[in-house]
């Protein structure tokens, strides 16, 4: 079983709770057995898979195999193209040098339902929206990604893992991925930019 789950802001990726105000995944109501395939940080949001199928973990989440995740960054400032090159070519955070990613600026900039809480807004500082994609995932890396370039990361949602992507699935709400869903979620996404 493959379940995608759109994970809201304030949510652990763990079903137990670790003492702090952030909500676990055992009050979503997902089938007995299921266990998130890598995590988001209790503070970003979007695209979570879980299943009960222990081989699907390396499948999706070692680095080797290149299998991309997209995520969607709101940054303080406006990042130039120089800067995204920066970031694309792999910046170096905590002594290790990122590997190498996509990042490009989204146009026309999305348009994304309010965050609870709202983010932080300065109305002298503009800010934007980014994607990358990934084919790591380090604690904390686009955050820490961006703050190397000099634009911290106001929001981040994860938009697309493989070929399949969040689409309308609601903050909150899980389903089960159809067997062309699956298909899309362990195939490895071609080269397009979003």
């Amino acid at each position: 079983m493959l379940i995608a789950f759109h994970k809201p802001y304030g949510v652990l990726s763990q079903f137990t709770p670790d003492g702090s105000p952030n909500r676990p995944l055992s009050e979503f109501g997902f089938p007995p057995r299921v266990y998130p395939i890598g995590r988001l940080d209790a503070d970003s949001e979007g695209l979570l898979l879980l299943s009960d199928e222990a081989p699907l973990n390396a499948q999706l989440l070692n680095p080797r195999r290149a299998h991309p995740r997209v995520y969607w960054a709101q940054l303080e400032g406006m990042p130039d193209e120089e800067k995204l090159r920066r970031l694309a070519s792999g910046p170096t955070i905590q002594g290790r040098r990122a590997l190498p990613c996509r990042a490009w600026l989204l146009d026309p900039q999305p348009v994304v339902a309010p965050r609870v809480p709202p983010i932080r807004f300065r109305k002298t500082v503009p800010d934007c929206w980014i994607a990358l994609e990934l084919v790591e995932g380090k604690n904390r890396q686009v955050r820490r990604m961006t703050a190397a370039i000099g634009h911290p990361t106001l929001r981040l949602i994860r938009v697309r893992i493989g070929s399949f992507e969040l689409g309308d699935l609601r903050q909150g709400e899980w389903s089960e991925l159809t067997p062309p869903e699956r298909a899309l979620a362990l195939q490895p996404a071609s080269r397009r930019i979003i």
